[in-house]
């Protein structure tokens, strides 16, 4: 009973998602109305995982066949991605009308690519890992070509699904090395095992580098970032809004579990390689992102540069210090202001898309007249994207540089303050457009749902950005299990 209650989030996403599939055949006839009710019944679903998570989500004694953790630190993704999940499937309500007439299955899938992040962040086991991410880029590469009667999404859905099968056969191979060299799947016992074997010491660092091509692919870091821009503007905008939290979550949520747990030994190599990528990361992904004329494609070079933000807790992890600033908790505090912040920029981009047609940033002229709530909304996340005090960026970057300044990474901490200078130029040209370019001045349509989300995004990131102290706590807890195994 204990394993089925410590699951049961998953268990009814799964059911969830079989529901929505059946009800989408059966419902085939009722276009306007099975949306409706199929998109009340996913968000339904995705409340009453994220219910069963808070009522029944405890620590687990062991893991599920010894795959499948339900430790703090799934259960901090778990509620993570659950909470982002509902936000999209509200942001999305009408977004697919006139685009196609397959409406039903596309929450169906929603639900199953959220499923697939919940068994990814809770895999204790190389096979189980390997299986859960085949599953999450799956049913991504469905929700990216989901509008395959446009150009566009097609060609977002190919490249992903190539660059996606490539990194994945580089993340087996790095698996099998590992394999090969300890005998076991099991990441508890991999270390170990890689500290008897006289060959572990030369493996281990070939074996680091594939298996980050996996996850930096998920995670957008750069050089496995090329994917992210061409998708981000072909797939259908809730699935980029998605794509920029849920997946990127699952990346690093893996990234931290295998690393700490399994190679933890090796952590002065990594540590160092995952510098250099955090600082390339966010430079190239600023610096690119200031050419932009297309907001989609901006928002996907500002995702590459915060993955380079969030990479500089992992690398300044604090050992035997009684501090706040770990490094490891401000990933996951992070993480919280990212995601409220970029799905609430998110939905204000779909509200003009569906409303004018077009993501083009000059095109966000006068929305201020058309639409005060979303203009307003807006310039709140950009700020919180920026690190402005009072926001939940700025709580996130605190605690990411707090932790590099305590490590005397002075070069990574002066890095990062200068990108995000630099990420304001471009983050502020969209709130020249809005409040200083004349344009039509005729009000909007925007869903109710799709206001709520956006209210929700606000509310939250100003909770995080001026009372921060319980987001930390849990933040801080979660990581726990991971320190103790390093440390």
């Amino acid at each position: 009973m204990d394993i089925l209650s410590a699951f049961a989030p998953e268990l009814a996403l799964f059911l969830g998602g079989l529901t929505l599939l059946a009800l989408d055949m059966a419902w085939r006839r009722a276009e306007e109305r099975k949306e409706a009710v199929i998109l009340s019944l996913a968000v339904a679903f995705t409340a009453l995982s994220f219910l069963l998570l808070l009522l029944f989500g405890k620590v687990s004694a062991s893991p599920l066949f010894g795959m499948l953790a339900s430790d703090r630190f799934a259960l901090f993704f778990k509620g993570l991605v659950l909470v982002g999940t509902g936000l999209v499937l509200l942001s999305s309500y009408r977004y697919l009308e006139g685009h196609t007439p397959y409406r039903g299955e596309f929450y169906a899938f929603f639900l199953l690519v959220t499923l697939a992040i919940l068994l990814v962040v809770g895999s204790v086991n190389l096979l189980m890992l390997y299986l859960a991410f085949e599953f999450l880029s799956l049913t991504s590469y469905i929700l990216v070509g989901y509008l395959r009667e446009e150009g566009k999404s097609s060609e977002a859905a190919i490249k992903y699904f190539l660059y996606g099968i490539t990194a994945s056969a580089l993340m087996l191979y790095g698996m099998s090395l590992l394999y090969g060299v300890t005998g076991t799947l099991y990441l508890t016992e991999i270390g170990p095992a890689l500290k008897k074997s006289e060959v572990g010491g030369w493996l281990a660092f070939p074996a680091m580098i594939l298996l980050l091509a996996g996850f930096g692919f998920k995670i957008a870091l750069v050089p496995f970032h090329q994917w992210s821009p061409d998708t981000y503007e072909g797939a259908p905008t809730p699935v980029t809004a998605f794509l920029s939290v849920g997946p990127k979550a699952a990346g690093l949520a893996v990234l931290m579990r295998v690393f700490i747990t399994a190679l933890a030994d090796f952590q002065p190599d990594w540590t160092a390689l995952l510098a250099g990528i955090s600082m390339v990361t966010m430079t190239l992904g600023n610096l690119i992102a200031l050419r932009q004329e297309n907001i989609k494609r901006m928002m996907a070079y500002s995702s590459i540069a915060h993955a380079g933000y969030i990479l500089m807790g992992i690398v300044c992890m604090v050992s035997g210090v009684a501090s706040n600033f770990t490094g490891l908790n401000g990933v996951l505090i992070y993480l919280m202001a990212y995601l409220f912040t970029n799905l609430g920029a998110f939905a204000v981009v779909i509200a003009v898309e569906r409303a004018i047609g077009s993501n083009r940033i000059a095109d966000y002229a006068g929305l201020i007249k058309r639409d005060p709530l979303l203009a307003g909304a807006m310039i709140i996340f950009l700020l919180s994207l920026i690190g402005i005090p009072g926001t939940g960026g700025f709580v996130g970057k605190f605690f990411v540089f707090g932790a590099a300044i305590q490590m005397q990474f002075y070069i990574l901490a002066l890095v990062g303050i200068i990108n995000s200078v630099i990420s304001a130029f471009y983050y502020l040209n969209v709130v020249k457009q809005m409040f200083f370019r004349p344009g039509d001045e005729s009000p909007i349509s925007v869903s109710s749902s799709l206001r709520w989300a956006v209210v929700v995004s606000l509310v939250m990131v100003f909770i995080i950005g001026l009372y921060p102290h319980p987001f930390i706590s849990v933040g801080t807890e979660a990581v726990h299990i991971l320190g103790s195994a390093l440390f």
